[in-house]
């Protein structure tokens, strides 16, 4: 990491000078005053501007939403429980001799069933474990009989043999989706850090504005006024001293709509740091900044390895990959095997239904074989190896131009460098030349009041021109951190635990 330090030298003159033409009177002792360095602004934003809120917010549904993925793959345990299902009909009812009769039904029934099941991500099948009581009340004209059935223990399982496997490509897959929501986090958080540098110089800038205005209609006035006396004992002509009120005039429109800008520009800036303060801001240009050598074939690397667009392309790739064995298991020759087996007893007394249960055991296997389906099938498959081979296409190119975007954005940071320095100096001789020419003037040694104006010009884009070429550095800073989510001034990867985000 190098210093520039011409650059900084110059700021930190530049700074003061700022300061005290941009607000005299705060200085003065107002203290309730508040200043804001680059670094606070982008902490405010990162924490409580409504950007950093929504992607906070959306990382913890995406955090949530894992979990319940995690959570489907252990083991359930549940309770359903019919208490009571009662029942009062006309029905009819078979006669000991054959014929039937209608006749009135009361019964209610009582049941509870506990179950424990667990899913079997590698096969996709299911194994489980039940225990239920079943009660049944018969209410007659005369009497109500009542009797209970048991299910002490019950185990089995369901094996789906030729099916498409959803719970495989799940647990390839889910933990991606949640892996490109941390990574979106993160990429956020450097967004909002570059959004932040934008409104930090704008506002600085209009502070700037304003300061460069109020200098010029000052400096305006007092020459209009020296030239003036100048007309009066005919030194000069009358020409010029319409061109220096025509100055005079401009500087005061100008100060006047910087200002505006300025007041536009803060409110934004508040906007966006949701900041509830009337009291008056002072942005302080930052001190020093990073130069450093990257390696674009690193930065590449590192953004593919660790931003959420390199995790998509390979998400994309593995969803495109699930849907073709969907479509080529799915409506096929398929089987499912049934299992189960445990303890059961009935009994009119509820001490007995327990005793001496009687052993139950059931297998079911079934078979879907289809015969014609009109090419179906094959369409399906055909459809879903066309999106394959479309999703690698795309993923292609777009890695192509992701890394070209890259290579774009290390080296517009790698020019930074160069151009702070040629801005800072620019506007150190734009100065010199102004203070220089309108010295001159002031002693009658520069006539033509058009070479003055063209110094002061010169002088106020120098000096904006610099803080545009610092805008530009800060921000490309930040865009390359978001497209490696690396930070190279540490030499390491940027990072964050959801333990961070659900405080």
């Amino acid at each position: 990491m190098i210093i520039m330090g011409f650059v900084q030298k110059w700021r930190q003159g530049l700074n003061l000078i700022t300061l005290v033409a941009l607000f005299p009177i705060v200085l003065m002792g107002q203290d309730n005053t508040q200043y804001f360095s680059l670094s606070e602004v982008i902490r405010l934003a990162q924490e409580q501007s409504p950007d950093a809120l929504i992607a906070k917010h959306r990382f913890r549904r995406s955090y949530w939403d894992y979990r319940s993925f995690k959570a489907g793959y252990l083991p359930n345990l549940k309770l359903d429980a019919t208490l009571p299902n009662y029942n009062r009909t006309i029905d009819a009812i078979t006669q000991s001799d054959g014929t039937e009769e209608y006749r009135e039904r009361q019964l209610a029934r009582y049941t509870a069933n506990l179950s424990l099941s667990q899913r079997i991500g590698l096969t996709g099948g299911e194994v489980f474990l039940n225990s239920g009581l079943q009660r049944i009340d018969n209410y007659y004209t005369d009497t109500t009989t009542k009797q209970f059935l048991s299910t002490p223990v019950s185990i089995g399982f369901r094996q789906p043999i030729f099916s498409y496997n959803s719970y495989k490509w799940e647990k390839k897959i889910e933990p991606m989706v949640y892996e490109e929501a941390r990574r979106e986090y993160l990429e956020s958080r450097e967004k909002i850090a570059f959004t932040a540098v934008n409104h930090f110089f704008n506002l600085l800038m209009a502070q700037v504005e304003v300061s460069i205005a109020v200098k010029n209609q000052a400096n305006y006035d007092t020459l209009y006024n020296i030239a003036r006396g100048r007309y009066t004992l005919g030194k000069i002509a009358e020409n010029e001293l319409l061109q220096l009120e025509l100055n005079l005039l401009r500087a005061n429109a100008a100060m006047e709509n910087a200002d505006l800008n300025y007041q536009n520009m803060l409110f934004t800036f508040k906007s966006y740091l949701r900041l509830k303060t009337n009291n008056p801001l002072v942005l302080l240009p930052p001190a020093e900044t990073f130069h450093f050598d990257v390696d674009i074939p690193r930065a590449v690397a590192e953004a593919q390895s660790n931003t959420s667009t390199g995790m998509a392309f390979e998400r994309r790739l593995l969803e495109a990959e699930s849907q073709l064995s969907m479509a080529k298991l799915d409506g096929r020759f398929d089987a499912e095997i049934f299992a189960t087996y445990g303890l059961t007893q009935s009994s009119d007394l509820f001490d007995q239904v327990y005793n001496n249960p009687l052993d139950e055991q059931r297998v079911s296997v079934g078979l879907t074989i289809p015969i014609l389906d009109w090419g179906q099938a094959r369409g399906r498959i055909k459809m879903a190896e066309s999106g394959l081979d479309l999703v690698r296409t795309s993923i292609e190119q777009e890695r192509l131009d992701f890394e070209q975007n890259v290579f774009l954005q290390v080296t517009q940071f790698m020019m930074q460098k160069n151009q702070l320095l040629i801005a800072a100096k620019a506007d150190t001789v734009a100065q010199k030349r102004f203070d220089v020419t309108q010295k001159r003037y002031m002693i009658g040694k520069v006539n033509d009041v058009l070479e003055l104006k063209n110094a002061q010009i010169d002088n106020d884009n120098a000096k904006i021109g610099y803080y545009s070429a610092l805008k530009t550095y800060w921000t490309s800073f930040y865009e390359l951190r978001r497209l490696t989510l690396f930070d190279f001034t540490a030499n390491r990867k940027l990072n964050v635990t959801p333990e961070e985000l659900l405080k």
